[in-house]
């Protein structure tokens, strides 16, 4: 499933991409995917003569500001990506919308899981429109904070640090695979108390978010075997190579040279080295 550093990854390329294209026309072939914008008419209306002027995002939504003061908000959950084609090239099954521009081939929709949205707001009346974004917690890679504050808003919970770190209420973007090594990197478990941190312990968590997000993002996401994440081109990321112990249960620990161990939290499987993180 998508996570911070592969959305922020598509950010960042699409910045590059699109930004000053103008719509010609789009097609989508799956109706519950803009069912916010009412149906695909009204969706394709909203959209078609406008040129995307910047691309901004807010935790696992992108938000392409339109030169028509609207913004095409794209909720990207599950694994949906988007690709940047050329308009003659074949589309992937999982391709639920295309738009076109009038230079530069296409922005196709894939979303093998059926979880993306898209819909078209007026800018300002965004936050009326999308109340859920407002809600939102700390993001650390567009609105960094001092370790302190962090540590202000860790002890203000009772939450183990899993939980907490994957809590959108609490900070953005961070699902199984990018906790489970951040913890690995502050040397904390995951069942551990947030308000029972030392100072110590408060700023190498901080020192590990922060350091974990910026890593992931350089190295363009993380693709594992499955091949569920692959990025606008079509590439897969290599952050794979540098984790820790995510998926690694059985092999040799960085830090303690013990077997990393797996356990059952939270319905879905942790993984983590038994002696050094504590």
């Amino acid at each position: 499933m998508n996570e911070l550093p592969e959305i922020e990854t598509l950010r960042r390329d699409l910045e590059r991409e699109v930004i000053g294209r103008k719509i010609k026309e789009t097609d989508v072939s799956v109706p519950s995917v803009v069912s916010r914008s009412g149906n695909r008419t009204k969706f394709g209306t909203a959209l078609d003569g406008q040129k995307i002027i910047s691309i901004e995002r807010r935790a696992l939504t992108l938000l392409f500001n339109l030169d028509n003061e609207h913004v095409l908000v794209a909720k990207m959950a599950g694994n949906a990506m988007f690709r940047r084609n050329a308009n003659k090239d074949a589309q992937e099954d999982s391709t639920t919308a295309v738009i076109t521009f009038t230079q530069g081939g296409q922005m196709r929709l894939v979303d093998p899981s059926g979880q993306a949205e898209m819909f078209v707001v007026p800018s300002q009346d965004f936050d009326e429109h999308v109340p859920e974004l407002a809600e939102l917690g700390l993001d650390p890679v567009t609105s960094p904070i001092a370790w302190n504050a962090f540590g202000h808003m860790l002890m203000a919970q009772s939450t183990k640090l899993k939980t907490l770190l994957r809590d959108e209420a609490f900070i953005v973007g961070i699902g199984s695979i990018y906790s489970d090594e951040i913890l690995f990197q502050a040397g904390l478990r995951y069942d551990r108390k947030s308000n029972d941190l030392s100072l110590q312990e408060i700023r190498r968590l901080y020192r590990a978010v922060v350091e974990v997000m910026h890593d992931a993002i350089k190295y363009r996401g993380t693709s594992l075997e499955d091949g569920t994440y692959v990025d606008v081109f079509g590439q897969p990321g290599i952050y794979q190579d540098h984790l820790s112990v995510y998926g690694k249960h059985g092999q040799l620990s960085p830090r303690s040279r013990r077997p990393i161990v797996r356990t059952k939290f939270a319905k879905e499987w942790t993984y983590f080295c038994d002696q050094s993180q504590v």
